[in-house]
C-alpha cells in the first residue's frame, strides 16, 4: 500500500479512502488512482485489511453440505445480497462433521469477519466454540435453531407439517411417519409436530421404526432402511408415507421402485410417499413428490437482513426487524401423493 501510494502519488490515508470507499473520495482523485490500478495491477491484500479494521466487510457462512442443492440455493441467494452491500461472503462446509463445523467457525473467527450466517449441525456442535463466536460478532442461524433464544430465520415446523398431515389425512390414509437422522434439531421438531398434527385430527400418530444414526446421507439412510421395511409389508401401519424431508422420500421411492411397488395417489397404486422442503430436485422425482415448500430465497434474504440489522446495531443505528422469522410453508401437490 505503501508503494503504490507512491506509484500514484498520493497519501497513504486518501488510498485506504479509497480502497474503503471508491464513492467517499474526489471524481479526479478516484480516476487518478483507477488509473494507476489498471497500470500497476496493484490489489490490497484483502486479509491484511479486514485485520486492520474494526470491522470487517467478510460474512462468513458455514452449511452442512456443499452439494446438497437447498444450501446450494441459499448460499447463493444470500451472497448476492451481501456483494450488493459490499460484503464479500466467505462459505465454508462442516460436511456433517462437528470437528469440522468447529475449525470452520474458529477460522471464520481468526479472520475478523463481521458476522456470519450458520446452518448448524445442532444436535453435535460444539456450542462453546458458537458461543465464543458469537460474544464477538453477530450470528444468525438458518434451517435448524440452535436454541430458542438466537438470532434464528427458518420454516415453520409446526404449521409446514400439520398443513401436510391434513391434506393426507383428508385425501386418503392417514400417514405413518420416516424419520430423518439425528443430524440437527430439525429432526425432532418435526416429529413431534407430526405427533401433534395427527393428535388434533383424532388420529394416533404412527412413527416407523427406523434407525437413528447420526449421519448426512439421507438418501442411502432411506433406501437400506425402507428396503428392510418393505421386506414385511402386511407390518406396515399405514400405506401412505410421510418422510421428514424430500431427501428422505427420494430413498423410500427409490425403495419401492426396487420392491416392483407403485407410488402414488389413487387406484393402481402401492403406497403414496410424501416429503419436507421442495428440494429443488423434488418435482424432477419419478414420481414427482408431494411436499411442503421452504421459501429458501426468502430465508436467504431475511437472514442477510437480520444479520445486517445486527451490524446496525452495533453501530448505533435503529432497526424493525425481529430476531426469530418462521416462515410460512405452502403445499406443492404432486403425483407422489
Amino acid at each position: 500500500m505503501e508503494e503504490f501510494s507512491e506509484f500514484v502519488g498520493f497519501s497513504r490515508p486518501t488510498v485506504s479512502k479509497y480502497f474503503n470507499d471508491p464513492s467517499s473520495v474526489r471524481k479526479k482523485t478516484r480516476d487518478t488512482i483507477e488509473e494507476a490500478l489498471r497500470k500497476s495491477g496493484f490489489r490490497p491484500n484483502m486479509f491484511a485489511v479486514n485485520l486492520n479494521r474494526r470491522r470487517s466487510n467478510i460474512i462468513g457462512i458455514v452449511i452442512p453440505n456443499y452439494a446438497d442443492p437447498f444450501y446450494m440455493a441459499l448460499t447463493n441467494r444470500i451472497e448476492s445480497i451481501a456483494n450488493d452491500a459490499g460484503f464479500l461472503a466467505f462459505v465454508l462446509s462442516s460436511d456433517g462433521k462437528p470437528e469440522i463445523e468447529d475449525r470452520a467457525i474458529r477460522t471464520f473467527k481468526s479472520m475478523n469477519i463481521a458476522g456470519a450466517i450458520i446452518a448448524p449441525l445442532g444436535v453435535t456442535s460444539h456450542c462453546s466454540t458458537l458461543e465464543q463466536l458469537a460474544a464477538t460478532i453477530p450470528i444468525v442461524y438458518v434451517d435448524s435453531p440452535l436454541d430458542e433464544m438466537s438470532a434464528f430465520v427458518g420454516t415453520d415446523n409446526r404449521q409446514s407439517v400439520d398443513l401436510i398431515v391434513d391434506y393426507l389425512c383428508r385425501s386418503g390414509e392417514p400417514p405413518s411417519y420416516f424419520d430423518m437422522p439425528q443430524v440437527n434439531n430439525n429432526s425432532s421438531t418435526r416429529r413431534i409436530a407430526y405427533e401433534e398434527a395427527m393428535r388434533r385430527l383424532g388420529r394416533e400418530p404412527l412413527c416407523l421404526d427406523v434407525a437413528k444414526p447420526a449421519r448426512w446421507d439421507f438418501e442411502r439412510f432411506a433406501f437400506d432402511e425402507a428396503s428392510r421395511l418393505f421386506e414385511r409389508m402386511g407390518d406396515l401401519p399405514s400405506r401412505t408415507i410421510l418422510c421428514a424431508n424430500d431427501r428422505i422420500a427420494f430413498g423410500v421411492i427409490s425403495a419401492a421402485s426396487q420392491k416392483g411397488m407403485k407410488v402414488g395417489h389413487g387406484t393402481g397404486y402401492d403406497l403414496r410417499v410424501a416429503g419436507h422442503d421442495d428440494h429443488p430436485l423434488s418435482r424432477y422425482a419419478n414420481p414427482p413428490i408431494t411436499t411442503v415448500a421452504q421459501n429458501y430465497n426468502e430465508i436467504g434474504r431475511l437472514s442477510i437482513e437480520l444479520l445486517f440489522q445486527k451490524l446496525n446495531e452495533e453501530a448505533g443505528q435503529s432497526t424493525r426487524i425481529r430476531d426469530r422469522i418462521l416462515l410460512s410453508a405452502d403445499l406443492m401437490l404432486r403425483k407422489s401423493a
